[in-house]
């Protein structure tokens, strides 16, 4: 008879550990099952070690320009080989922090893949061979993978995913990024910072398209500063590897065509959901493209199947998937009879996004075009680094924090940033929005000083006329 659980994850990313610890906590008998590292893409692959690689080369570049803060540093270089190997040694510790917590929380780990087999049962191929579980319910947290394009597979050699440009096999010299998304423009900027020369091509028309217009204006001025090229209503038509490289062919935005040499390319085109073959048709769970349709909760078609993550439609990040995990896990709980659980439904307008590029971008809710666009009158304000106590000492006054507002309601429609640690200073508006809160609230907070934070103080001020030190 097949092992029974209250709930069985498929996946360990962000996503499908978070719901295990969750409705463990909540005290189901849960079961996680995952083909390759606990922790998934994001932790071994994706978020976490690219961090340690572009805070290495943030050091790099604070160590080339160290005359600026009245400080010496000679003969410099950077060790591409154990750049990476520290990065890699944070991915290792945090994977064993996951197995830690496996444990502590008294999850069972099945190693292997798997596959729904029917109402409830869970199939998994793995190092004791094919067995059967089952489970009143089942989370598919199977995350993505890197998208490829057609005409140029990766090799792993000189056509790279994400994941080969974390581990490269030497530093590329003349390097390609197809698609200027978080992705691609953080490993532009990491190989950049390296020495590599940069070319970035994207299909729209201004580069980390889903943000705001003036944040990709901001971005692309400073790229190309730093020495990147950057080519946008761009598209690759034809990639050939050569014997030293990639030789592209790329039609600019005048429909020219150009064939240009290169060392390497990254591929960063977006994703793909990984769920083929886990038994989606089996049970009819409904997907487009691959994309499982949910509610607000998690629940497909499918009583008793959920699903969370990159499996599920956008924005396709680590922390929404970590918090519609918290949500499925609490709804389950809910439904298997706990009355002191009380789910919330996952409200995608105040999901924030962060690019870890030089300058970084953060940003929550409705950009200042798509608020007009959905009708509202608006009221937006801007301040620039250059004002900023703090951001001069720092000798980082390049950037501005933008803020939009309802000009009826006072409500805080959205945030834009761009600028040194931008990425940590969003999550004030994004507690902000989750409160509803308005532009009184936000004037009537004391920000300290000196902090980059008062920057959003100011910003708020400046949408209504009132900014002080601009």
């Amino acid at each position: 008879m097949a092992e029974q659980y209250d709930l069985i994850v498929l996946g360990s990313g962000p996503g499908g550990y978070v719901a295990a610890i969750r409705a463990s906590q909540l005290g189901l008998k849960v079961a996680i099952v995952e083909r390759e590292l606990l922790g998934g893409i994001c932790l071994n692959w994706g978020c976490i070690p690219t961090k340690a690689l572009l805070r290495s080369a943030e050091i790099f570049h604070y160590m080339q320009h160290a005359k600026d803060y009245g400080l010496v540093a000679q003969g410099i270089s950077a060790d591409l080989e154990a750049v990476v190997k520290r990065s890699r040694g944070v991915a290792k510790q945090l994977n064993q922090g996951v197995t830690h917590l496996m444990k502590k929380n008294k999850i069972t780990v099945h190693m292997g893949t798997g596959a729904l087999k029917g109402a409830g049962k869970l199939e998994v191929t793995g190092e004791k061979g094919v067995e059967t579980f089952a489970a009143k319910h089942i989370i598919i947290a199977t995350g993505a993978r890197a998208r490829d394009l057609p005409f140029a597979p990766a090799d792993g050699n000189r056509v790279w995913t994400y994941r080969h440009a974390m581990t490269p096999k030497k530093m590329p010299s003349k390097l390609l990024v197809i698609g200027s998304g978080a992705i691609g423009i953080e490993f532009a900027s990491f190989y950049n910072d390296m020495g590599a020369e940069v070319t970035v091509v994207e299909m729209m028309d201004r580069v980390v398209p889903v943000e705001d217009a003036d944040v990709s204006a901001f971005l692309e001025k400073a790229l190309k500063k730093q020495g990147m090229n950057i080519l946008t209503k761009a598209g690759v038509e034809k990639i050939d590897v050569t014997a030293t490289g990639i030789r592209a062919a790329i039609k600019d935005k005048d429909g020219k065509v150009t064939t240009s040499d290169f060392s390497h390319v990254i591929v960063a085109v977006g994703i793909a959901p990984n769920t083929e073959n886990i038994g989606l048709e089996t049970l009819g769970v409904k997907a487009e493209r691959g994309i499982i349709a949910i509610d607000d909760y998690g629940r497909t078609n499918v009583k008793g199947v959920w699903a969370i993550g990159d499996v599920t439609p956008g924005p396709w990040l680590a922390h929404k998937a970590s918090h519609e995990g918290v949500i499925a896990a609490e709804s389950i709980a809910k439904e298997l009879g706990n009355k002191e659980v009380h789910p919330h439904a996952m409200d995608r307008r105040n999901i924030p996004g962060c690019t870890y590029c030089h300058p970084q971008i953060a940003s929550v809710g409705l950009t200042e075009a798509k608020a007009k666009e959905a009708g509202y009158t608006v009221k937006a304000g801007t301040f620039p680094f250059i004002g900023n106590g703090k951001a001069i000492a720092l000798g980082e006054a390049e950037g501005f924090v933008k803020t939009v507002f309802d000009a009826k309601t006072g409500e805080l429609l959205g945030a834009h940033m761009i600028g040194a640690e931008v990425t940590e200073l969003i999550q004030g508006y994004v507690v902000g929005k989750t409160l509803e809160t308005t532009e009184a609230e936000l004037m009537a907070t004391v920000f300290p000083h000196p902090t980059l934070s008062e920057m959003m103080h100011e910003s708020v001020l400046a949408a209504y006329g009132r900014a002080l030190h601009i």
